[in-house]
Order: structure tokens, then sequence, then C-alpha cells
């Protein structure tokens, strides 16, 4: 899942469709676990361990169509957050009162079912078969490929994950079906930088309020767009700051700070402001109806025998006392929305926001052991065994499938 709201549907116009050529001699992060959710969505039921025969052709695929060098990651021991939020996620998907929900003791994690972690196993060992190096993260595996990809161990992540780039990946490959022909889809976190212009830590913000893998909620009664209008009218540095400060109820100085332009509303110590202006009631503009009868005023473009044009229907005078006026109008609005929405933060008495925060900013080491990449030669005869094991596969299939992967080894 990752961040909710719908949250690649806002990331959507900055995706590059992408072709075979782009991964080529390029490394990527697999996250296991998404390969193997996606088989089992689609093919349980229809064919025998689904999720090795695809793990099977994937890799296969992405060596010979792609010329790509994967490196898979599964997953570690989750968050005691997301532990909860997997039981939550099966409990609404199962029609089950959330009332009866168990809550997870402070500092447990609760492991997948042991049906995933069986296929998980199967897949490790079919993968090292094929000579592929397979790391396993301390915790989610999107936090591990978001690191390797983020020092440049990588050059991109394939996750369906969006809350990778809350990790600091750079490179996102979503909906990507080795097999296909079809182009697929291709974040790059510079595009959603100079298109959004939200940068990670303001990723992390739009998290908080929307909800994510951590805490399916978020701040009920925000909704994507507002998060994100909310978000911008902060800096990346000081908005994660800013949370913490309206979480915790303090908003005593907030209308203070508010991130709009102050030199709109003239200082105490200038002049005081004049009284309205007049307008007429013809053309709009400032003056009088009995003068603009005679002689047109300044603004309109008719000639001076002729007076003024009668205004438009919806007309808004631009002159520079109404133009004043509307900006202050407009600003008090936003200091107002904006109290709005801090008050409904505050509220929230579960607003995780400094847990979540720093679990998806840790900058440790997301993996025990030096990251030593290195692609093997594949155990060719031990490959044919384990799939004439699985899956019934004859010799001469699986032979004729992995020469066109590993044509020096036949």
């Amino acid at each position: 899942m990752g961040v909710g709201g719908n949250f690649w549907d806002l990331l959507k116009p900055y995706a590059r469709a992408e072709g075979f050529d782009f991964l080529r001699n390029k490394r990527v992060a697999v996250d296991l676990s998404y390969w193997i959710v996606q088989q089992e969505t689609a093919l349980k039921g229809q064919i025998r361990n689904p999720h090795i025969r695809l793990t099977f052709f994937r890799t296969v695929n992405l060596f010979s169509k792609f010329g790509a060098y994967p490196v898979f990651i599964t997953d570690g021991t989750a968050s005691p957050l997301k532990s909860q939020a997997r039981i939550a996620r099966f409990f609404r998907a199962s029609g089950i009162d959330l009332s009866s929900l168990l809550v997870a003791e402070e500092g447990i994690s609760i492991e997948r079912n042991k049906a995933f972690q069986k296929c998980e196993k199967e897949c490790v060992e079919l993968l090292e078969l094929l000579g592929v190096p397979v790391l396993k993260a301390k915790g989610e595996a999107e936090a591990l490929c978001a690191q390797l990809n983020r020092e440049g161990l990588v050059d991109a992540c394939i996750t369906s994950d969006s809350d990778a780039f809350l990790f600091g990946a750079n490179c996102v490959i979503k909906n990507m079906q080795p097999n296909s022909n079809e182009p697929f889809e291709c974040y790059h976190m510079s595009d959603i930088e100079s298109g959004l212009g939200l940068r990670r830590n303001q990723l992390i913000a739009i998290s908080l309020l929307v909800g994510n893998d951590h805490n399916l909620t978020g701040v009920p009664g925000i909704g994507i767009e507002t998060a994100v209008r909310f978000v911008k009218s902060f800096s990346d540095d000081e908005i994660l700051y800013r949370l913490r400060e309206i979480g915790g109820g303090d908003l005593q100085d907030f209308q203070h700070d508010v991130n709009l332009d102050s030199s709109l509303i003239p200082s105490s110590d200038e002049s005081p402001r004049k009284t309205k202006v007049p307008h007429c009631s013809i053309c709009g503009h400032p003056g009088s109806k009995k003068a603009h009868l005679k002689f047109s005023c300044q603004y309109c473009s008719a000639t001076a025998n002729e007076g003024c044009i009668k205004k438009p229907l919806g007309f808004k005078c631009n002159c520079s006392p109404c133009d004043l006026d509307n900006k202050e109008k407009e600003q008090k609005r936003n200091e107002n929305w904006k109290l709005k929405v801090c008050r409904r933060i505050a509220s929230e008495q579960n607003f995780r926001n400094n847990e979540i925060t720093e679990m998806y900013l840790n900058k440790q080491q997301q993996y025990d052991g030096d990251y030593h990449l290195s692609w093997e030669n594949p155990k060719i005869d031990m490959i044919v065994d384990y799939l004439a094991y699985y899956q019934h596969w004859e010799p001469s299939y699986t032979r004729q499938r992995m020469f066109l992967c590993y044509p020096p080894y036949f």
C-alpha cells in the first residue's frame, strides 16, 4: 500500500513510460513481497505454485529481455505499528468489527502468516539457485530498496509501496510486468519535486495526514487535496517540526507564523487605511455614476464624449484599493482555513507523527552485513530438479527457458 488517500493518483501525472532499454545494464532492487502478493492475487488456484512460476519467469525476463541485474529484498521484522495496521486491514476486508482488534504490545511485532513465509522461503531458494543476490532487510523491504537506491548501489526500485519515496528512494518502478511488452510506469523524485513542488519531508507529512502503512486512518477528515495544500504552506525544512507542534496542541502562536505574505496588510505604524473608495454603478470603476455619464473614466476604453462602458456580468474591479482589499480577504480566508486544519490535527489523539517520522527518516543501516552485490553462475542442474519437484516441469522445458537467459552455460 504505502501512503493512503490515492497517493499514487497524485503522482500519476509525473510518471514516465519507459521501455526495455531503460534498465539495460542497470541494477534494480526488487521488493519480493510485492511480487508474491501480485502472483497469489492474480493466479491463485489457477496454476501450481504461482509464486515460484512467476518468480522464475520474471527473473529470467529481467535478465534476458531487459538486460537488468536484479537484487531481491525480503521483509524483516515489521514495526509494531505496521503489524497493527496489517491486522486492521485484514479485519476490514473480512467485515470484522474493528472494536475486537487485538492491540499489539508495545515493541512487539506480529509476523506475516505462515503461508506467506513459506512462499517467500521457496522464492528465495529459487533465486539463490539462479545466482541472484537476496538481502533480508532489518525491517521493511521497501526501506532497504530505498536505501540502496539513495546510496547509489542500485539504479531503481521495483515496488508498489509508495512510501519508498518517504524512505528516500530516487527512482521507483511501478506496475512492471517483465513478461509483457507494454511500457512500465517509472517515477523519479526529481520529477515529483519539480512538478508538485513537494520534497521528501513534505511527502512524509502528507502520509501522516492521509494515512500510511503504520497508521491507516491518518487524520480523519483530511484528504489528499487538503493535505497537499496544507503541507505546501510550509517549507520542506520546517513542515515536520510544525506538525510535531500542532500534533501536540501548540497553536498559540500559529496565527502569527502562517506562511503567507504579511506585507499585504499595512503595519500599525503606517498611515491608517483610507475610507472605501466609491465606485460607479455603470462601469464598476472608482468614481461616481454622475461624473461617468458625461466623461469616461481612466479605466474605460470609450471616447471622452461617450461616457463609460457598462460593466459585464460578474465584473470585479482591479483598482489598487479593491486589489488590496481582495488580497486581505483572501489572506484572512487562508488563515482561517489553515487554523481549522491545525485544530483538526491537534484534536486527533492517535496522531503518531513522532514515531512514524523517525521510522521514515531512520538513517541507520537497513541490513545486517556488507552490501556485497554479486551475481553468481546459475546452478542449472539444481534448478531443473527444483522446478521438476515444485512445478512438475519436464527438464527439457526448464532448460529451454533457461537457455534464453544463460546461453553460455548450455
